[in-house]
């Protein structure tokens, strides 16, 4: 016997016209955008925009179940009349029927609403309601309040700035911050190349090897900007010496050929590079507080950032404008510190590193987005600007707001010996124990507005336990 067929309505009011915010669903990155970090989704086939009888499937990872042996969900668009409405319909997926009509409702000058109206019926009748159907309606609930957050906050982000649609090329665009960045700047209307050391698979890909020291440079004309994010993961192994060796050149080298080859176009290089740097610039200082004046630290981390931003001097010598990112302990359960502690504070067995009260200078992803694209858009930014939320915590606080969060015990320590011997100890001193109080003063100065400021709050909407959408 069939199950009740259930609605689910989420509205909010956004900062802009209904044909603004249309525009933002029916571009390039909008689903990555509204894809949830605690819903794990992996896109398949992206389909052909919002039109009519366009397809999306998607993976569904579960368990070890991901890639092409997760299950599916194929939904297809059956209606699009812009800027009202469109709709997509389940035709193979998780549940027995689920249809989502997603509608743009006119309030006026620069104001709309945007409301979510899906019809459902999990599977298995009757059965299915009973045993899933509570689950099934916080999951939505959980998945909207995200969406339209994002939605909102990325709508007043590109309303705020009031810039020119821009052609801006990316590298490291695969990676955690690449591909958000990049979704968000495609969302808002600019037009994004990527840089790739394959061969390019279409129109919005070109070639570089920082390895040889080459670039499009026909790319880099034709864009207004640059931003330059590629460099090995510092915590992907164990640091031998020949790790070491690539962590720094893939920085340094990149970096360089990415800045003379700017610098070699003259009149017609873009006007701004804004690269990635990190925190890790300013070693360990206790619990001294510090900002983009402060001196570097000491270490191998503070060496390779010291090299890494001076790479880009022949850029900056052309007259280029040229800003450094230093990105904090990125929060995002995708990936990062965050990702890979999760499992065991869900399972109750996280807690403090070591003494817990050296300073983690933490930032959530979005405001990693956000600051690259305020040092982009932000003609006075240059130099340097520390990508980390207004209030750093130390480790112990930290470990107390995510147990909190997720309603489980952080009573065991781990005590400095046990990670220094699964990473190393250079390592995990530099990445774990190493004690930074970072403020992010030039963003403040320069009117950068953080999305979430405080670290409960952040870790709440990360991961799914933030309000519903108003």
């Amino acid at each position: 016997m069939a199950g009740p067929e259930r609605r689910f309505v989420a509205r909010s009011e956004l900062p802009v016209d209904r044909e603004t915010a249309f525009a933002w669903h029916d571009r390039p990155g909008a689903l990555p955008r509204l894809s949830p970090p605690f819903l794990p989704a992996e896109v398949a086939e992206p389909g052909r925009g919002l039109a009519e009888g366009s397809r999306v499937v998607l993976r569904l990872p579960v368990g070890p179940l991901r890639g092409r042996l997760a299950p599916r969900w194929v939904a297809e668009h059956t209606r699009y009349d812009p800027p009202r409405e469109f709709v997509d319909v389940q035709r193979s997926g998780p549940f027995a029927r689920f249809a989502h009509r997603h509608r743009f409702e006119d309030l006026g000058p620069g104001r709309s609403a945007l409301v979510d109206d899906i019809a459902y019926r999990v599977p298995l009748g009757r059965l299915g309601e009973a045993v899933a159907g509570r689950t099934v309606r916080r999951t939505l609930a959980a998945m909207f309040a995200y969406r339209h957050r994002v939605t909102r906050e990325d709508l007043a982000a590109h309303a705020a700035k009031e810039v020119d649609p821009m052609h801006v090329v990316v590298t490291g665009a695969s990676g955690l911050i690449g591909r958000a960045l990049s979704a968000f700047l495609t969302t808002g209307g600019h037009t994004v190349t990527r840089l790739v050391r394959r061969e390019p698979s279409g129109p919005d890909e070109a070639r570089w090897d920082p390895a040889a020291g080459t670039v499009d440079r026909e790319a880099l004309a034709r864009a207004d900007a640059v931003i330059h994010l590629a460099g090995e993961g510092i915590a992907e192994r164990r640091w031998s010496d020949a790790q070491k060796r690539r962590i720094r050149d893939s920085r340094v080298d990149g970096t360089r050929t990415i800045a003379q080859a700017l610098a070699a176009l003259g009149d017609d290089a873009p006007r701004t590079l804004v690269c990635a740097s990190a925190v890790g610039y300013y070693g360990d200082r206790g619990d001294a507080e510090l900002d983009e004046a402060s001196a570097p630290g000491e270490g191998f981390l503070a060496d390779v950032v010291r090299d890494w931003e001076a790479a880009a001097d022949p850029a900056r010598e052309a007259g280029i404008r040229t800003a450094h990112v230093r990105i904090g302990i990125v929060q995002d359960p995708a990936g990062g510190a965050l990702g890979k502690v999760l499992p065991l504070f869900r399972l109750g067995l996280g807690g403090r590193l070591g003494s817990g009260r050296q300073w983690w200078s933490w930032v959530s992803r979005d405001d990693v987005v956000g600051i690259l694209h305020h040092a982009l858009t932000t003609p006075e930014v240059e130099g340097p600007i520390n990508a980390t939320a207004p209030e750093p915590v130390t480790n112990a606080e930290w470990t107390r707001v995510l147990g909190r969060v997720l309603g489980r015990p952080t009573v065991l320590p781990v005590p400095a010996l046990g990670p220094k011997v699964l990473l190393g100890g250079e390592l995990a001193q530099e990445l774990l124990f190493t004690s930074a109080r970072v403020r992010p003063r030039r963003a403040e100065e320069t009117g950068y507005v953080f999305r979430h400021p405080d670290l409960e709050g952040a870790l709440r909407f990360l991961l799914g336990r933030d309000q519903a959408p108003s």
